[in-house]
């Protein structure tokens, strides 16, 4: 921790005065401050600390105490920036986990007053009650902050509609460093006097801002770009007369350089209700930017451009494939989004458009596609919100991956196809490959560029890119940033954009506010130059490490090109929607979302803020909140996988520490289960006893509240006997019973046995009782999880062998049937029989479905909730198929993770984080549905939580699609 001129025993004095004052929010830690070291750009600086301030009134208490010991601030909210300008070696404020409130909307108004945290989403929300929103809508709209957009100038796709978040910005209270807190705003000629008469600090500020736009009216008339998109720089032109001397938006944009936001409030705009998407499919990228002008006569709310590079990405990944085939053809494409009160009204628009280029006088004729449904649209939106990040790393180890940091140019809408043209020409000059989208109605471009930052001459090559692309983007009528802001990236370059004398106007800005150089300093102006401060530069260390698991992919092999995955965009840390990231959403602590861990495995792996490796604490300790719902593996568009980082990184650290006494009860259950089995009475007799099981649970870490499971009278095994279904058999397949059907619910097991036959197949057990082993990656058990399938790939073979051996292996449990499409790929990559073993590998409702099994008749209403495990790898189409031919009224719950998670919510450790997990969606939902409605999930750790959280007695598919064949009979 390194700044100029303080020790590091005044950071400690500035520390403990913190916490005197705000005790556990300040958080100094090598693990809060490694997490808070990078974002989503190409740079890291590490913090002095990161405190997450309860109130406004607990920040302006610390600020005063950074000022008192002379610290740096910088505030943060979603930490998504691209330029660098979230990163510092400051105190960094996190306001998204508590100053993150809606204070008041008033439709009448048309306005909101937010505090600086609120996600741009909940405020869209909160609006939309009223047929209103907040029109800023960048592709990170569900985890950023309005804090943050405001001191980005944040925009998006529908800036067309409505503008940049500056004109959405009514008025700001702010505080200066160095303690005065006002509103400011537009401000009228008497108003201005008013406020330099009164004197005081606010006075003196108003006077200088005065000053500073008199002397300076003229050049900011002249060298301020007259585009929609000019993000670059200060906003000084709010100043001018013609604007209303505003100072609110004057502040817009200046990435916490001035002045720090406490409320905001912002404007609210119609909310189209209903919305058409026209997708244009053009033969290259440039000549569907010479349509721009054609595109703004049509007044669609969105424009937004799409190059093929992203698409073939995706398609050399396996990805999206479904979407991208909705694609019309061509190798560029445009989306016109239109918006209505009315659908059909809505409609008339886009036919309008597609009947314009059906008949376009001049160019290409476009091919042309209409997405009318809602759930149609989101996954063509999803293509162009994604399809970047998912394509960031490269596929080719002799390529360096896609970067940021040319990212978001903007120029003259008119002059776009021009640009590109040219700026394809430079990227070709210097060997690089780019990928080109962006929001096209608007003239901003973003493209992510192969520069090699990993040696001295890729970091020059670097900056001499800059500089030309820069250039270029002048001459064209544009600005170097067009959304993201300058930060760190852009900064250095802005002369050529403004020249000197504005540039210094800038810095004169500054001075007024914060004169003393304390807020994000050398950001925007006096910057660090743009190849300072890389988090992967010709410094970054390689490492070579050796691991149980095999990080094999597409985009490289090794556990640290594993951990590179994550290059910070954030969507761990959305609150709504999907399942990721479910410690994150319970705790809103950014170690314990998926980005915060990887910045903590990456921070292990070069060994500076976390030194200690493999023994790490703070790693453990972060890792340890992680429910190992495997989300992330299909939440994430980069894919990270942090439930098989979990895994490895845990079976090292246990080397040199003691496993909790739940490895041994939970974690083995698989190896002492059976035996237990054998004597099932007496089993319970110590598990449900109530003092026994007090013992029991205490003696396996396991919370005192939660109930131990029960054995069964009788295992499956011991009850099946094999029964060939009369007449003409389908075909033998293996019915895998895990360790919980086996033991502990046989009826679940018996019940998929007979729906099988019912549904003409016969089917067999393995030769001999296996186990999965899915528990013991939980405690790092790898050792004992690779002999598991070892042995499994061994019996397995054989018997799966031959003519009339089963062609499927048919599995219950989400969490087992996991490990045959995932773990034993990873343990196994190179074996033949680990391949075809999870190619055969199904679940029961997945199976029957494409088999064309049509289940009897069953009216019943039915809540489905989906394991974690199930929706990362299998999905629930299938499911949802059966119980719709079945006649079910089911409905499949956005309810993202039940918390239990295994044996994570029974440990003492989790058991409250468990139950807050289950209670932001998916316990309410239950409770407000009927008593007669089926509760249905495959999961034997769901059933659980529901059980505990609820009371209702939740069943298996196998179980309701028996029961619609008993009541058939």
């Amino acid at each position: 921790m390194k700044n100029p001129g303080k020790s590091s025993g005044a950071w400690r004095a500035l520390q403990q005065a913190l916490q005197a004052r705000l005790g556990s929010a300040v958080r100094f830690d090598e693990a809060h401050r490694a997490a808070y070291a990078s974002d989503a750009s190409n740079y890291r600086q590490v913090p002095i600390g990161v405190v997450v301030p309860s109130s406004i009134e607990d920040f302006v208490a610390a600020l005063a105490i950074c000022r008192e010991h002379g610290a740096p601030v910088l505030m943060r909210g979603g930490g998504t920036s691209m330029n660098g300008q979230t990163v510092n070696t400051a105190v960094v404020f996190d306001f998204s986990v508590y100053c993150n409130r809606v204070l008041a909307i008033d439709p009448a108004a048309g306005n909101a007053v937010v505090e600086p945290g609120v996600v741009c989403d909940r405020l869209r929300d909160a609006a939309q009650a009223y047929g209103l929103t907040f029109a800023p809508d960048p592709s990170t709209h569900s985890r950023c902050t309005l804090g943050g957009m405001i001191a980005n100038n944040s925009c998006g796709a529908h800036s067309v509609m409505a503008g940049k978040t500056l004109e959405n910005v009514e008025a700001l209270e702010v505080l200066t460093y160095d303690g005065e807190r006002f509103w400011v705003g537009p401000t009228t000629e008497q108003e201005l006097a008013d406020i330099i008469a009164a004197g005081g600090r606010r006075g003196q500020i108003y006077a200088a801002l005065k000053n500073l736009a008199d002397r300076y009216a003229d050049l900011i008339r002249a060298k301020f770009p007259g585009i929609k998109r000019r993000v670059s720089g200060y906003n000084l032109d709010q100043l001018l007369p013609e604007n209303g001397f505003n100072v609110a938006r004057a502040l817009v944009g200046t990435e916490g350089t001035c002045a720090l936001t406490l409320q905001a409030r912002v404007r609210l705009v119609n909310n189209p209700a209903r919305r058409v998407v026209l997708v244009l499919g053009f033969p290259d990228i440039y000549v569907a930017a010479d349509a721009v002008p054609e595109y703004q006569r049509l007044r669609p709310i969105a424009i937004e451009g799409l190059d093929r590079a992203i698409i073939r990405g995706l398609q050399a990944r396996g990805l999206v494939q479904e979407e991208i085939d909705l694609l019309p053809a061509g190798d560029a494409w445009v989306m016109l989004e239109f918006g209505a009160d009315t659908i059909e009204q809505a409609v008339a628009q886009a036919e309008a458009a597609s009947r314009y280029f059906e008949q376009r006088p001049q160019g290409p004729h476009p091919s042309r596609w209409m997405a009318v449904e809602p759930a149609m649209q989101a996954r063509i939106w999803s293509i162009r919100e994604n399809g970047a990040s998912a394509t960031q790393l490269s596929i080719d180890p002799h390529e360096p991956d896609m970067q940021v940091g040319w990212e978001d140019a903007a120029v003259d809408p008119r002059r776009l196809g021009d640009y590109l043209r040219a700026f394809q020409a430079l990227v070709d000059r210097y060997g690089y490959r780019t990928s080109l989208f962006g929001h096209f109605g608007d003239g901003c471009v973003h493209a992510r560029l192969t520069f090699n930052l990993r040696s001295a001459q890729g970091v020059l090559d670097f900056r001499r890119f800059i500089r030309e692309a820069a250039q270029l983007v002048v001459d064209h009528g544009g600005s170097l940033s067009g959304e993201h802001g300058d930060g760190q990236a852009k900064a250095e370059f802005l002369p050529i954009m403004f020249g000197a004398e504005l540039v210094g106007a800038m810095r004169e800005f500054k001075h007024i506010w914060d004169p003393q150089n304390r807020l994000n300093p050398r950001k925007v102006v006096d910057a660090y130059s743009v190849d300072e401060n890389l988090r992967a530069g010709p410094t970054y260390k390689v490492v070579d490490i050796g691991t149980r698991l095999n990080f094999r992919s597409a985009e490289g092999n090794g556990f640290q090109r594993a951990v590179e995955r994550c290059i910070g965009i954030g969507r761990c840390r959305n609150t709504q929607g999907n399942t990721m990231c479910p410690s994150y959403r319970a705790t809103r602590e950014e170690r314990f979302s998926t980005r915060g861990r990887a910045r903590l495995l990456w921070e292990m792996l070069q060994g500076d803020v976390v030194a200690d490796g493999w023994n790490s604490k703070s790693v453990k300790e972060s890792l340890d909140t992680c429910l190992s719902c495997k989300a992330c593996r299909s939440d994430c568009p980069t894919h990270t996988d942090m439930a098989s980082y979990k895994a490895e990184f845990l079976s090292h650290y246990y080397e040199n520490h003691r496993r909790p006494r739940q490895a041994l009860a939970m974690g083995r259950i698989g190896d002492w289960a059976p035996w237990a089995a054998r004597l099932p009475r007496l089993a319970n007799v110590f598990t449900q006893t109530p003092g026994l099981a007090h013992l029991c649970r205490l003696a396996g870490g396991i919370a005192q509240d939660r109930r131990l499971p029960r054995f069964a009278h009788k295992s499956f095994r011991r009850m099946w006997t094999p029964d060939r279904q009369p007449g003409s058999s389908r075909g033998r397949v293996m019915l895998w019973v895990d360790t919980f059907c086996e033991h502990f619910h046989p009826e679940i097991a018996q019940a998929a046995a007979e729906v099988l036959g019912h549904a003409g197949f016969e089917v067999l057990l393995p030769s001999t009782p296996l186990c999965c082993g899915r528990p013991l990656y939980d405690f790092g058990y790898l050792d004992a999880a690779r002999q598991k399938l070892r042995q499994l790939l061994e019996t397995l073979d054989a018997q799966l062998a031959g003519d009339g051996a089963p062609t499927a292996l048919i599995g219950l449990e989400p969490g087992c049937m996991s490990v045959f499409k995932d773990e034993l790929l990873k343990f196994f990559p190179d074996d033949a029989r680990a391949r075809s073993l999870s190619e055969s590998a199904w679940m029961l409702g997945d199976f029957l479905h494409a088999q064309g099994y049509v289940p009897p008749a069953l009216a019943v209403d039915v809540l489905v909730h989906a394991h974690c495990h199930q929706k990362s790898l299998f999905g629930s189409k299938g499911e949802m198929a059966l119980l719709q031919a079945m006649g079910a009224r089911a409905t499949l719950l956005d309810s993202g993770c039940c918390g239990m998670a295994g044996s994570f919510g029974m440990s003492t450790r989790h058991a409250a984080m468990s139950r807050a997990v289950g209670e932001l969606e998916l316990m309410p939902a239950l409770r407000r549905a009927p008593e007669d409605t089926v509760v249905l999930t495959n999961g034997f750790s769901c059933r659980e939580q529901i059980r505990d959280g609820t009371g209702r007695e939740a069943v298996h598919l196998a179980q309701l699609l028996k029961r619609a064949h008993d009541e058939s009979a």
